[in-house]
């Protein structure tokens, strides 16, 4: 359904606010991503070099300030750019061309000849070709890499760790050096295989999301067939606004003429295909003009307005739209329009509810509605009093059952 006019103090939030519930916000995404991936390496860079340098010195240095605006650049790039494979390969290169172009304008060539510089930009570049591949290959090989891209995050940690026992410890460079210490072998077994339960974990999240999005998807297209895209959305943004409450409201009718004894003859299935016609030509023609509940039943459809005039503008497209998919089937409709006080909301019992509006204005608008002929458009008196001028065909008193005096009607064009 239609979104609520915005002008209206009752209008919902757009049905966009529902998006950003299932696929996050702006925000949320940059969250992850700095701290999921961008990060990683920045972190421990700074780690690195505040043991290697002290810590009063190193907090007057710019290097971790400029480390922080490499990473936070980076998630900026990375979450506008989106998930394309290409620009996930090159935006994961983003934060140590950053850094390199300030730190290195500071630092000169002897910035380049720094091990844990160059690893920056060696991890960036197998993160990023893992990511884009992933994006790529198909499910299972998707699983796998996703492994393979946490262990190698992991491995960050063990590969700092290396060079700063090599640069404090420079005979640790022999690879059998190194690994005589025991408490080495430890951080070089451990971190690969914590890297690997990080993945597991990781994967298991990532499919029970997917399961997550997927349903709640299906739960929302369904519940978008009840109550409409506006109408879902204000009920997720603030459960309390669905409660009855009276409201002046423009009610709208719409019904096949001679619906029944066109049908009889029929089977099923071509009943339900013109039907489809018809709701598709409904739909579409009220959506610009923003109704808050469209309800069909059978031929019948009533749709709810904020204003009168937009009803009656409603009618008059509605009866251009329609007309041509009835006279096919040698088929046309009778509209009518009534405004005033409603009752609107969550109507039902305790497991059971449904959006509707009730009261006697919608009763009046449906008996308008049976009095009109095929293609015409019928409005109470008083309804057609708030509008702008408008040409008259005809006006009438008819008799509305349940009331005692006529009401006054008018035909419109």
């Amino acid at each position: 359904m239609a979104a609520i006019a915005a002008s209206s103090p009752d209008a919902a939030r757009p049905d966009g606010s529902l998006d950003v519930r299932l696929a996050g916000s702006g925000r949320v995404r940059f969250i992850l991503e700095l701290f999921g991936n961008s990060a990683y390496f920045p972190l421990a860079n700074v780690i690195y070099e505040l043991l290697a340098e002290g810590p009063e010195k190193y907090i007057r240095v710019p290097d971790p300030y400029i480390l922080v605006v490499a990473a936070t650049v980076q998630a900026v790039a990375l979450t506008r750019w989106g998930s394309a494979p290409l620009r996930r390969a090159c935006g994961n290169l983003v934060g140590p061309a950053v850094y390199t172009l300030i730190e290195g304008a500071l630092e000169g060539v002897r910035f380049f000849s720094a091990p844990h510089h160059l690893a920056y930009w060696g991890f960036a570049a197998v993160i990023g070709a893992l990511q884009g591949a992933r994006l790529r290959a198909p499910a299972a090989a998707r699983a796998a890499i996703l492994v393979v891209e946490d262990v190698v995050r992991a491995s960050v940690i063990l590969v700092m760790y290396v060079l700063f026992e090599v640069a404090t410890t420079p005979r640790y460079g022999d690879p059998a050096v190194f690994l005589a210490d025991p408490s080495h072998r430890f951080v070089a077994l451990a971190v690969p295989l914590l890297g690997l339960s990080v993945g597991l974990a990781d994967l298991t999240a990532q499919r029970y999301l997917s399961l997550l999005r997927s349903t709640a998807a299906e739960l929302r297209r369904y519940a978008e067939f009840l109550l409409g895209r506006a109408l879902l959305a204000r009920a997720v943004d603030d459960p309390a606004r669905l409660r009855p409450v009276r409201r002046e409201r423009a009610i709208l009718f719409i019904d096949v003429r001679g619906f029944t004894a066109w049908c009889d003859p029929r089977p099923p299935e071509a009943v339900v295909a013109m039907l489809a016609r018809y709701y598709v030509a409904i739909e579409a023609t009220l959506a610009p003009h923003r109704p808050i509940r469209v309800k069909f039943t059978a031929d019948e459809a009533m749709a709810v307005f904020e204003e009168t005039s937009t009803a009656a503008a409603a009618a008059i497209d509605l009866r251009r739209a329609v007309a041509p998919v009835l006279e096919r089937d040698g088929l046309a409709a009778g509209i009518g329009i009534h405004a005033g006080p409603v009752v609107e909301g969550l109507l039902g019992g305790g497991s059971v509810q449904y959006y509707d509006v009730l009261g006697d204005t919608v009763n009046i608008a449906n008996r308008i509605e049976r009095q009109a002929g095929p293609g015409e458009i019928w409005i109470s008196a008083d309804a057609h009093a708030s509008l702008p001028a408008r040409p008259v065909r005809d006006r009438r008193a008819i008799q509305v059952k349940g009331k005692r005096q006529l009401l006054d009607v008018v035909r419109v064009d």
